[in-house]
């Protein structure tokens, strides 16, 4: 497992486009039989990628963690964007399609990632955090996840949010998790932008052709700078950064959060005539 410590907003602002990428951007995180997580310092959310091809992948206990097995003090938010798979906890299979997302709570000792076949193989992304109570597993489908249009087709950013880890939907501790698709001829994600000082946030981009690229905007809102992203790449956004991305094509993408409330709503505006 890859740990990432934290910078803070003064060391960002110094950073190249190379440390920019080394610190913030994860990449390869969809191999064929591998899962391959990234340990984040920013409110201790871990990353992660499974792609069971042709073996079914164990979730590892990782030494980092100083536990007797991962998430002994964890939970998880599993989301499949590949063809379907099947996620065994302690026993128990759970049949994910794509864009299905399943929880675990704190205290599941066993996690097992398996596809359905290998035309075409589950992509299974994970979003781990610490918790502090149990809640129970939980499969929902994008059509649980009650679906909101939000967005225009005149500023390029139609889309539909779907919700599935919140206070309104699947109970957790502190993880927050869901996706959003954009409409074909929108490539504006996010817009208008924000921050949210007491949570930080990840995306991961899915969904974009292999011959496009996404901008990926962070960073204080009067300060901004841009990573290029390409298809199945996550970014990692602290808290005192905004975080919006524009893409040459549509595509969908995962966010999720960790930190002080579970209120998606939680937002602090940076319109978009105060960026810099």
């Amino acid at each position: 497992m890859e740990i990432r410590f934290a910078a803070s907003l003064k060391e960002t602002n110094q950073m190249s486009t190379r440390e920019l990428r080394d610190h913030y951007l994860v990449q390869s995180l969809m191999q064929k039989d591998q899962l391959k997580l990234v340990y984040s310092h920013y409110d201790r959310m871990i990353i992660g990628g499974a792609v069971p091809f042709s073996k079914t992948l164990l979730l590892p206990n990782e030494p980092e963690l100083r536990a007797d097995y991962f998430l002994e003090r964890r939970e998880m938010g599993i989301i499949n964007v590949g063809g379907k798979g099947t996620v065994t906890a302690d026993g128990k299979k759970f049949e994910l399609e794509k864009m299905s997302c399943l929880y675990l709570g704190k205290g599941t000792r066993k996690v097992s990632f398996a596809s359905a076949g290998k035309k075409s193989p589950a992509l299974f992304y994970i979003l781990s955090a610490p918790a502090h109570a149990v809640y129970p597993a939980k499969l929902f489908t994008k059509e649980k996840a009650s679906p909101v249009e939000l967005g225009s087709e005149i500023t390029a950013n139609k889309r539909t949010v779907y919700k599935y880890i919140h206070l309104d939907g699947i109970k957790s501790c502190q993880l927050v998790m869901g996706l959003t698709m954009m409409s074909p001829g929108s490539v504006w994600n996010s817009v208008p932008p924000h921050t949210h000082t007491r949570r930080m946030e990840v995306y991961f981009y899915f969904d974009l052709p292999e011959e496009q690229r996404l901008f990926h905007f962070m960073g204080n809102p009067v300060e901004t700078k841009h990573l290029v992203m390409q298809n199945n790449e996550a970014v990692i956004s602290p808290p005192w950064s905004t975080h919006f991305g524009c893409g040459t094509s549509h595509y969908g993408f995962i966010w999720g959060m960790a930190g002080e409330n579970l209120v998606y709503t939680d937002m602090d505006p940076a319109p978009v005539t105060t960026l810099q």
